[in-house]
């Protein structure tokens, strides 16, 4: 297995379950330009509980009350393409959080040695995989 390593750029976009964009759930549009452009990967995770601006607790603890939870998006690609990215999310989001920071990537490429296909040295950019 391979380990990777460098800095990056980390895109944490914090919005809710509910937001829309033209009718559709705003992660989805978020993950789907985010592809567009070609970006290493975004991950969607939701969560159980949180508040925002309104101070309205939002809670998955009673199934009922399950509304509008908060939902963060991560990116994790170089500052260059994380900042040329940003004007989507200006013209998507109407509510929301972004939040951006420099990080320190390890990422783990292949398969361990007594695993069939294992590579020895799978090389590549930290954000962007082997190539």
């Amino acid at each position: 297995m391979a380990r990777l390593h460098g800095p990056a750029c980390r895109l944490s976009i914090f919005i809710g379950e509910e937001d829309r964009y033209r009718h559709h759930p705003l992660y989805e549009e978020i993950v789907r330009r985010a592809h567009d452009a070609g970006l290493a990967g975004v991950s969607v995770f939701r969560g159980i509980e949180g508040y925002g601006a309104s101070t309205h607790v939002h809670t998955a603890r009673l199934l009922e009350l399950a509304d509008e939870l908060p939902l963060l998006l991560v990116i994790i690609d170089d500052e260059e393409r994380i900042r040329a990215f940003l004007p989507v999310l200006d013209e998507v989001v109407v509510e929301g959080l972004v939040i951006m920071d420099e990080v320190e990537v390890y990422r783990y490429v292949g398969r361990h040695p007594d695993q069939v296909g294992y590579a020895a040295d799978a090389g590549g950019d930290p954000a962007h995989g082997a190539r």
